[in-house]
């Protein structure tokens, strides 16, 4: 029914674009919407301020001015402008009964999310690579991962990171949306986004499926195997204590990368399935908002120079 409306507002020429949409968000009860803006936004805080914290110890600390910390740093601001691109219009959907969002704004939220997440592959595939020079070739780390190399990988992932989306971001911008106005979703994900358009959407969404595919299946393959790399040389280590704590370490590394690279392969790595708008949203909590809380304590809180330089900090300032 939906599909003949919207054939027949093209054959009419009706196709007049819409000023907003609306944003369903989470459903349910006043209660139950409540209990989810309190969990969100307190996820949300610990996960600005953990990051703001890890940068502040690394920008104020000599001694981790080191290649492998500006990457946790750069991994840091990225983990709190992703959530951002998102949560703020999120709990505000919450707190308030005016769920709507402009055209533009939602283009830009579709596109920052998009371009954040992408960062977001490009950098573990860095920070992966990282581990494995350090570990698997330790002697050659200071030669090929110096601070003008470093750098440049940062910038190339935040670069790439934003260069991807703009082909989605150009085509979304030129269909039409001439009603309905209401988004499956509690921000514009381009699913739910081009369901809602009137014009032929098929090319939106297979580039959008092929570009997400290089993205994420590109990268994994290149995380897989350096993480193989960094388990195969553990194994020969031998220290028991050594080799346990290595272990450690690399588990929950893993344990953050499958989490954020399951979801998203679920989310993104297949054509845009209509009828799976609903479980696209609850799924799309973990790469959005539970992921940036976990790297922070997985990629930093664990990491016994940052733990002993914050721990000198707190002795300093309350001694």
């Amino acid at each position: 029914m939906l599909q003949s409306k919207k054939d027949e507002d093209m054959k009419n020429g009706n196709t007049t674009g819409v000023a907003q949409f609306i944003l369903v968000g989470f459903s349910g009860s006043r209660q139950w919407q409540v209990c989810i803006l309190v969990v969100i936004f307190i996820v949300y805080m610990i996960t600005i301020l953990t990051n703001i914290l890890i940068i502040a110890v690394i920008k104020n600390a000599p001694s981790l001015h080191k290649p492998m910390y500006l990457f946790i740093g750069t991994f840091s601001f990225l983990e709190i402008c992703y959530p951002t691109t998102t949560v703020p219009k999120c709990l505000s959907n919450l707190l308030t009964k005016n769920k709507s969002i402009s055209f533009p704004g939602c283009i830009a939220q579709n596109y920052f999310h998009f371009s954040m997440g992408a960062t977001e592959n490009f950098l573990l595939v860095t920070m992966a690579f990282d581990r494995y020079v350090a570990i698997c070739n330790p002697l050659h780390y200071s030669t090929i991962m110096n601070h003008t190399r470093c750098a440049q990988l940062a910038l190339g992932c935040w670069v790439g990171g934003f260069l991807f989306p703009v082909v989605i971001l150009i085509q979304i911008s030129k269909l039409h949306f001439c009603g309905p106005n209401i988004i499956n979703h509690y921000y514009c994900d381009v699913a739910p986004l081009v369901a809602l358009s009137c014009s032929g959407s098929y090319t939106v969404e297979m580039t959008f499926f092929i570009l997400a595919s290089i993205v994420i299946l590109g990268s994994l393959p290149v995380v897989i195997i350096s993480y193989a790399c960094i388990m195969l040389t553990i194994i020969q280590m031998s220290s028991t204590k050594g080799k346990m704590k290595a272990f450690s370490t690399c588990a929950s590394h893993l344990t953050v990368i499958t989490i954020f690279y399951g979801t998203t392969i679920f989310m993104f790595v297949k054509p845009t399935g209509r009828s799976s708008l609903n479980i696209n949203k609850v799924v799309s909590v973990f790469p959005s908002m539970v992921t940036p809380l976990l790297n922070p304590i997985i990629y930093t809180l664990r990491n016994k120079e940052i733990v002993d330089t914050l721990r000198r900090g707190t002795h300093n300032l309350f001694r």
